[in-house]
């Protein structure tokens, strides 16, 4: 360990179901090929949340078994300081101490069919820090593991911008999976962290029009300075009569669905032209019911899932280090690692009172 480095440190660790408590545990030591970093600030996401209340995704059910893990420190979404490591370590990731970097969500185990395919992001095992097998970023200090996929972040960025790059690059592949043209009308549905960067990422694609939907009117305000030629609150307007006025009734070409919630489910069905293109990105808290009969007898659609942000982490980290995002107003609440309860609670206000909350453990 380091001079600087101490031996004890402040994590959360998971003890179940809405049993996260904040304890003081030992500063991991890194072994061969591993490095140590200091965290500056982890994102909360809508999964931890979902994580956090039980969903059966995570804890399992009748039809799955758990897959997220107890004694384990949650936070996928970081961004920290390399302060020691081996030579092996900072040759195999090329980077030094004192790097600012970012790492993806997924350790995959280089060993199944898809990580032989390069297809890493559905790793059979699926590692993950914050959920399975390997701490996350609710502490103070974590380690990197050797088969972590790691990338470096200006160091000009506020922590909570750079830590942005996850939900971002996530958004930016459930963009590459919609295959957005010039012509196509793209609906977003959401305008949080995860709809925010499907609007710049389909903003980036140039599509013909680019359409955001939510109940909020600030965070359709905000979806419109992110990139859309059009909001909609659907609290106020029935989204799927005015895309089809939008579009001589046919509908949208491609609907990126983004809000986690159950009705935008169908609503993204209905308001689609025959032979469109439906991308789902949400994690959702339940099980959702459809027509299924729209997605084939009725309309002939492309429904297409999107899961983590392969490839695209050096084009999120790009745009966020090229400033093409109002990353001040969409990073709205920081708070220090022993109010995280109150993080987890402010994810958890349906009423609008944040949109992306991060932790700053060593603030």
């Amino acid at each position: 360990m380091g001079e600087n480095i101490p031996t004890r440190m402040q994590a959360v660790v998971v003890h179940g179901p809405e049993d996260y408590r904040l304890e003081e545990v030992d500063v991991p030591r890194p072994g061969p090929g591993e490095l140590l970093m200091q965290v500056e600030a982890v994102g909360v996401c809508a999964s931890d949340l979902k994580c956090y209340h039980g969903a059966a995704k995570f804890w399992g059910d009748e039809n799955r078994p758990a897959w997220a893990q107890t004694g384990v420190t949650p936070g996928h979404e970081f961004v920290g300081r390399i302060v020691s490591g081996d030579d092996e370590g900072l040759a195999l990731h090329g980077v030094s101490v004192g790097d600012r970097v970012a790492c993806e969500q997924i350790v995959p185990c280089e060993q199944c069919r898809y990580c032989l395919r390069g297809q890493y992001w559905m790793c059979g095992p699926h590692d993950m820090f914050g959920f399975r097998n390997f701490d996350g970023a609710m502490a103070q200090y974590m380690l990197v593991p050797t088969r972590a996929r790691v990338h470096r972040v200006s160091p000009d960025l506020e922590p909570q911008h750079a830590a942005f790059a996850e939900p971002l690059s996530c958004a930016l592949h459930a963009v590459e999976r919609a295959t957005i043209t010039f012509d196509d009308v793209v609906v977003v549905a959401g305008c949080g962290p995860i709809g925010l960067g499907l609007i710049a990422g389909a903003r980036a694609k140039n599509p013909r029009l680019l359409i955001a939907l939510d109940l909020d009117d600030e965070k359709l305000e905000l979806g419109r300075r992110t990139g859309a030629d059009l909001t909609i609150n659907i609290s106020r307007e029935d989204a799927v009569a005015r895309v089809k006025e939008l579009t001589d009734g046919y509908g949208a070409d491609v609907y990126l669905e983004g809000s986690g919630a159950v009705p935008a489910v169908a609503q993204g069905l209905n308001l689609l032209r025959k032979l469109g293109t439906y991308v789902e990105y949400s994690v959702f808290g339940s099980e959702v019911t459809v027509d299924w009969s729209i997605i084939s007898d009725d309309k002939e659609l492309d429904v297409r899932g999107a899961h983590l942000g392969p490839h695209c982490w050096p084009a999120a980290i790009k745009m966020l280090e090229d400033g093409k995002l109002p990353i001040s107003d969409i990073c709205t609440h920081q708070v220090p690692l022993a109010e995280f309860q109150k993080a987890l609670d402010l994810v958890g206000d349906t009423s609008g009172a944040s949109v992306k909350v991060s932790i700053l453990p060593n603030a």
